[in-house]
């Protein structure tokens, strides 16, 4: 069983680390560490791991978010965050976490961690907290030509359906999520507006609203190379929000 141990902290990962040495479980390696959720992510897809111990609160993005990125990749590892609050427990296990550990971790309590996690199936881990809907993401997951891409939100400009896949367009280009307009816009409803059928756009990058040459209404949005198509049905929703930025 491979382990990756992710925390902020150095002298955290060296204790668990050394916890998990004096264990002493056959067939157990940690093959890896990384500093965040962000970097746990990217550590994973190069070299997927089995079990994740997986801290809280971390600098760009937290271990609850991680998870919920970690539970829908190809091969899912068994998350048990180990933290030094309690109070995100309910939220952890939301999370598709399969144990939650309060630091400091005893050597006894992360061996029965270990056991638990050690029974969870693919299938299992994609199962747990399905039916939990998850807070909006700070990071939108794209994959490139094989690898992931994570996209900071507040870097996002707007989201543009095109066939099966949405474009986001964001400050350093754009990728392709095979994600629908609609859960992106039920998730990021605070964030960003619907302007047009096929098209999301973040609320506080809206500059100005033109009318075109032909009668339309275009969106003058920062980020964009160009302005955007505003629909009639959209337009009331939208000039609502321009009077209050």
């Amino acid at each position: 069983m491979k382990i990756l141990i992710v925390d902020d902290e150095p002298l955290a990962r060296a204790r668990l680390r050394a916890l998990i040495g004096e264990l002493a479980m056959p067939g157990i390696e940690v093959t890896g560490e990384a500093v965040d959720g962000v970097d746990a992510i990217l550590a994973h897809e190069s070299m997927p791991v089995d079990v994740i111990l997986l801290d809280i609160a971390m600098p760009r993005m937290d271990g609850l978010e991680a998870a919920r990125h970690l539970s829908v990749q190809e091969q899912p590892p068994t998350v048990i965050f180990c933290t030094a609050f309690d109070e995100h427990a309910l939220a952890a296990f939301e999370a598709h976490a399969v144990d939650y550990l309060v630091k400091p971790v005893s050597r006894e309590r992360l061996r029965i961690a270990i056991e638990r996690a050690r029974k969870f199936t693919a299938d299992q881990v994609r199962r747990i907290g399905d039916e939990v809907k998850p807070q909006s993401r700070s990071h939108i997951c794209a994959r490139i030509r094989g690898s992931l891409r994570l996209v900071p939100v507040s870097e996002i400009a707007y989201f543009l359906a095109e066939d099966k896949y949405v474009v986001v367009h964001h400050d350093a280009g754009e990728v392709l999520v095979e994600e629908s307009l609609k859960s992106l816009e039920d998730e990021f409803s605070q964030r960003f507006v619907r302007i047009h059928r096929n098209c999301l756009v973040a609320i506080d990058r809206i500059t100005a609203l033109e009318r075109g040459a032909d009668g339309s209404t275009m969106a003058l949005v920062r980020g964009a190379q160009q302005p955007l198509e505003v629909s009639r049905r959209c337009l009331p929703t939208v000039r609502e929000l321009i009077k209050h930025l």
